[in-house]
């Protein structure tokens, strides 16, 4: 049956086998491919929700304006969500972001403002200066600021992601391993579980280079969409078993591994999912099952360093 707006596809995406790359031993590997949703993205839940949530409070009224910073599959998500509401819709990112995702909530109609960023890099001081420019808009306009980094109303998009993994797994799974940016989806998925009865390891992952949830210092990396630089407001530990800690250098690396092996192109989070997932699927061993996420498509980083051919290739092996 036909649906009557791109809305409607988002969700209930697929839950893939990873056999190429995990390794012998390793526990079983699922990876839920976001990129099925309409932008490609994860964060079409979440932007959908928000949205969704602000309607019903009434603090977005109907042709009101939106606001949020973002590092692009947010802003791109929310792009979405707004040309099918019809809401104008403001978004401060940076070009530490890839230029497909500016030019894509571009041809979505979002007005964009740009902070620059220290050499391409993400850092808490560029994280702050977006949500400072963020706000001046909001203050400006009167536009309705979805505040991704403080905004709860998300977090039910991602209990019901966490009902589409384990309807998918049977009930089946050990352990579940996300990358965390503003923490909404592993918080999400985490809470979820719970609320089902289930105690599963939940991993959290995030760039080594600005491993601060581990209790490091804040530093610049290049894995897009994640690590703030800072503790997040959603953040929770208690909900998470252990933290990982991935370098730049690896995510890219594996991210360029799965398009070759698995056929799975995605951006450079997913690599550093995969690369915790396994880490953490070797020492759970082989009858066990680990989860992970392909949070995004790997046409929305076209440009940037991870495929444009400029670093070095691995060899094709698995």
């Amino acid at each position: 049956m036909p649906i009557t707006s791109i809305i409607d596809g988002i969700g209930r995406t697929s839950l893939l086998e990873v056999s190429q790359l995990a390794p012998a031993g390793c526990a079983r590997m699922l990876m839920k491919l976001e990129s099925e949703n309409p932008t490609g993205s994860m964060k079409d839940r979440m932007a959908l929700a928000m949205i969704a949530a602000g309607e019903r409070s009434g603090r977005l009224r109907p042709g009101g304006r939106v606001v949020e910073y973002t590092g692009g599959s947010t802003g791109v998500s929310l792009a979405l969500i707004c040309a099918a509401r019809r809401y104008p819709l403001s978004i401060v990112t940076s070009d530490a972001f890839s230029i497909e995702k500016r030019r894509h909530m571009a041809a979505l109609g979002a007005e964009l403002t740009i902070v620059p960023s220290k050499a391409g890099g993400m850092d808490a001081d560029l994280t702050r200066g977006m949500i400072e420019a963020a706000r001046r808009i909001a203050e400006r306009t009167g536009a309705f600021w979805t505040d991704q980094l403080k905004n709860e109303d998300q977090l039910p998009a991602y209990h019901a992601m966490a009902d589409e993994v384990l309807a998918q797994t049977g009930g089946r799974i050990d352990a579940f391993v996300q990358a965390t940016g503003t923490s909404a989806s592993l918080r999400g998925v985490a809470e979820g579980f719970r609320r089902r009865g289930h105690e599963i390891q939940v991993v959290a992952v995030e760039p080594e280079e600005s491993a601060v949830l581990s209790g490091g210092r804040g530093g610049v990396h290049r894995i897009e969409g994640v690590g703030a630089g800072f503790v997040v407001p959603l953040w929770r530990p208690e909900l998470v078993s252990e933290i990982v800690p991935v370098s730049t250098a690896a995510a890219m690396a594996m991210s360029r591994r799965l398009a070759r092996c698995e056929a799975v192109f995605a951006g450079t989070s997913t690599g550093a999912n995969l690369v915790a997932a396994i880490e953490i699927g070797k020492r759970l061993g082989p009858k066990a099952t680990v989860v992970t996420v392909m949070c995004d498509s790997g046409i929305k980083y076209l440009s940037t360093e991870l495929y444009n051919g400029t670093s070095d290739h691995e060899s094709g092996d698995h």
